[in-house]
This record gives structure tokens, sequence and C-alpha cells, in this order.
């Protein structure tokens, strides 16, 4: 076998091992769920990362799909139905991304110049912009979820909204700068490019369209609308980031993530609201 043969045997084998490290990656990096083996941390597992930021979060809707479906079957009541899916929602997550929402209200709340701005972020004290952001924050999302089981708008909805989101922190890293040529958000930027954004959505256009297979027309064109209020909240999401903190960085792209879920909560509750009146 020639040297050029092997190499040609030997990169799909690559390919499959970089593709299951990015996975890994991206279920390290996204939630609380422990794993069994050390992911390989290069470019390449980097950029496979990305990519399957969206299935990791499809995966965690299907938990709560699950939790939605089985607590349903149980006859609980809605309210404690709506607390145990955003009870998980929190737990899978560990509260990773809520940690860049609260740090992203304390910078906000300061009024401060840039430079101190940054400085809040890092600092590992809570202040108080951070607690009444995340008691709302909490709120709103557990009175939505409440809403939209009362809606009977079905469980898809569980599954696309935390792959949707994740996927905006995708957009952000690829399409927006890092504010500071440092932290983890600038070295996992240099590994992306717009190959990598592309092959990112595939999974969230599948998750729009697919329901006009499966589902109702109604069901179908919610799920169509909620893809186009993610490209809503995720442009005017980077373009202030880029006016307020000059690029974005990893708690940025937490609150993001975190953001983006309860407007597409929102979203989706007035939608089916309109839809049913």
């Amino acid at each position: 076998m020639t040297q050029s043969t092997r190499e040609e045997t030997h990169k799909p084998q690559g390919d499959r091992r970089d593709a299951a490290h990015g996975l890994g990656l991206a279920i390290q990096f996204l939630t609380r769920i422990p794993l069994p083996v050390a992911c390989d941390w290069n470019q390449a597992s980097r950029r496979w990362a990305a990519r399957a930021y969206p299935l990791v979060g499809a995966l965690i809707g299907v938990a709560l799909g699950m939790v939605s479906w089985g607590s349903g079957a149980l006859g609980l009541p809605l309210p404690l139905q709506a607390l145990l899916i955003v009870s998980l929602w929190v737990g899978l997550s560990g509260g990773l991304h809520l940690d860049g929402l609260m740090d992203l209200a304390d910078a906000l709340g300061s009024n401060a110049p840039l430079e101190k701005r940054w400085a809040i972020m890092k600092d590992p004290q809570v202040g108080s912009f951070a607690v009444v952001v995340l008691v709302f924050h909490l709120a709103w999302k557990l009175a939505l979820v409440w809403w939209l089981l009362e809606l009977e708008a079905g469980i898809w909805w569980l599954v696309a909204i935390p792959a949707l989101a994740r996927w905006m922190a995708v957009f952000l890293l690829v399409r927006v700068p890092a504010a500071r040529p440092e932290g983890l958000a600038h070295l996992w930027q240099q590994s992306l490019g717009p190959r990598d954004l592309v092959l990112a959505t595939a999974l969230p256009v599948l998750l729009s369209v697919l329901p006009f297979v499966l589902m109702s027309s109604g069901q179908a064109w919610s799920m169509l609308t909620l893809g186009l209020a993610t490209a809503l909240f995720v442009v005017i999401f980077a373009a202030g980031a880029r006016r307020t903190f000059g690029g974005i960085s990893g708690d940025l792209l937490g609150a993001a993530i975190e953001g983006g879920e309860l407007w597409l909560l929102v979203w989706a509750s007035s939608w089916w609201w309109f839809a049913t009146a």
C-alpha cells in the first residue's frame, strides 16, 4: 500500500474521530452531562463541536419533551409539569448560560465605561442586577412554558427552541469578532469559518421544515416562523454586542442562548395564542 493510499484510508477515520470528539466537546460545554472519555481539544474537534451545537440543543429538547409527555400522561397539574420542564432545562445546562446572563445584567446595569463593564463581567461576585434578572428570567420562562402547555401546543417546540438558541451561539462565533484577543470565545473563533455555520444550520432548517410533513399546517407554520424569529433575535443581539462591548465573549454567548430561548418562548406562545383564539 502506497503512502497516499494509507493517508486516504486514515483520513475518513480521522474525520470520524474528530466528529465524535467534537460532539463530546459540545456536550461538555453546553451541558453538565458527564462523559467517561477525554475529548481531543484541537482545531478540527472545535469545528465539529460548533457544528454539533444545535444537535446538543435538540437532544436537550428531546429530554424536555419526554418529561412533558410523561408528566402529562401521569395527569400532573400544568403548573407542576411546567416546573419539572424548567427545572430539567436549567439542570441539564447546570446554569452555565444563566451565569453569562447574570454577568451581562450586572455589566449593563452599572452604566460604567467599557473597561469597567469587562471587569464587572469577570468578577465572580453576584450583584443586585444579576439577581433581579435571574428571578424574572426564570419566572417568565416558567410562565411561558405553562402557557404553551395550556394551549396544547405539542412538544415539537420543546425540541426546536433549545436547538435554535444554540445555533445562535454558532452564528455569533462565526459572524461577530471576539471583543478581546483572549478567552475561549476568541480561541474557538479561530477554528471556525462560514462552512461551519452552514453545516450547523442544517438541523435548524430541518426542524423548521419537517413539521410540514409530520404536522398540521398550523403547527408547521408555527415552527417556520420560529426560525424567522431566531434570525431576528440573533441579528439584533449581534448588533448590540458590537455596539456595547465591541464584540462577543463567552458570557455574551451564554446570555444569547438564555435570551434567545426566552424570546422564542414568547414568540411561540404568542403565535399559538393568536392561532387558537
